[in-house]
């Protein structure tokens, strides 16, 4: 739980940016101000897709509800604006489903290596029964979900050589986010799992600490890990969605008509999400190969095989759900 300094430091925050508009309002207007959160810098996708929820639901409101979007972290580390959405502190706040696995178990079944065996398979299952029943499971904890967005896929990159095989991932020492499957998923490949703070990553591969690590197309460019791993191997292991969740507390406030207003600006933001994606991960194939990178797709089937053993770890919890979800076509 966020520690009660904290908490009073984001209200105070808040309190501020929310005063420096209200005060510029004139006296008769009313106006509802929502607060958007998102650890992402303002030109990420993911930002862009708040801004776009707020300019279509300020828009549809005739601004009537303002949103104020903040982005770069600036109210705290993902599982900290989780909690302060429960609260009902943060109104919007775009996070990876990773974390989520806290609040409601059955939101780590995105977390599992190879649980969708592409795009289209990834995004059948968000936008059909399956993604909507847990998203609802979440109301449970206070929090409802508006919409999923895009991160692409994790594949592995490294200083050494392509991998073709997980054979060729053994005595590699490669970074890895602090998720036990990842860990897991890591060194069932023959690696050594190594996490790390993900500011570390570029000094730690320049300087050898690591071999590598595993990423999605625009992390590889934008960190310039591309720069010192040279090897880029399109193994796809992981696809884990982004969730645009809503604060029960405040969710339950609006009008039927206001509520119908921001889950359609929610969903239309999500096309645009992904579309923006999709660009940003072509622009960044596009830059890494002409860098000189070396980029490769190997054949899943053995991957998929290794890490098997996962599968067989959560089967008691989450079986039932991931065999939905294989079954999806």
């Amino acid at each position: 739980m966020k520690s009660p300094f904290r908490i009073i430091e984001v209200i105070v925050f808040l309190l501020l940016a929310v005063l420096t508009v209200s005060f510029s309002l004139a006296p008769h207007v009313e106006k509802r101000i929502l607060v958007a959160s998102d650890d992402h810098n303002a030109t990420y996708p993911t930002t862009r897709g708040l801004y776009k929820i707020k300019e279509l639901v300020e828009s549809e409101t005739n601004g009537a509800i303002e949103i104020k979007v903040f982005h770069s972290a600036q109210l705290g580390s993902e599982k900290e604006t989780i909690e302060l959405t429960q609260m009902g502190i943060i109104d919007i706040n775009r996070v990876s489903c990773s974390p989520m696995a806290s609040f409601s178990p059955n939101m780590g079944v995105f977390s599992l290596p190879y649980i969708f065996r592409d795009w289209d398979h990834e995004w059948k299952v968000l936008d059909g029964e399956i993604g909507q029943r847990l998203g609802r499971e979440l109301e449970k904890v206070g929090l409802v979900t508006v919409a999923y967005y895009d991160s692409g896929a994790r594949s592995f990159y490294n200083k050494h050589r392509a991998i073709n095989s997980p054979e060729d991932l053994n005595g590699l020492k490669v970074r890895v986010q602090k998720n036990p499957v990842m860990i897991d998923l890591v060194n069932a490949m023959g690696a050594s799992a190594t996490p790390m703070a993900f500011e570390e990553v570029y000094s730690a591969i320049q300087t050898g600490v690591i071999d590598g690590a595993e990423n999605n197309p625009p992390s590889y460019k934008t960190t310039g890990h591309y720069e010192v791993a040279k090897f880029y191997s399109l193994d796809g292991h992981s696809r884990i969605p982004e969730i645009v969740l809503f604060s029960k507390k405040v969710w339950d406030t609006f009008s039927d008509e206001e509520r119908a207003i921001i889950a359609s600006a929610a969903k239309e933001s999500e096309e645009f999400q992904k579309q923006l994606w999709r660009e940003q991960e072509l622009e960044a194939m596009r830059i890494v190969e002409e860098a000189g990178c070396k980029i490769n797709t190997p054949d899943k089937g053995p991957f998929i095989k290794a890490a098997q053993p996962i599968y067989d770890k959560y089967a008691s919890q989450l079986g039932d759900l991931i065999a939905e979800i294989q079954a999806v076509k």
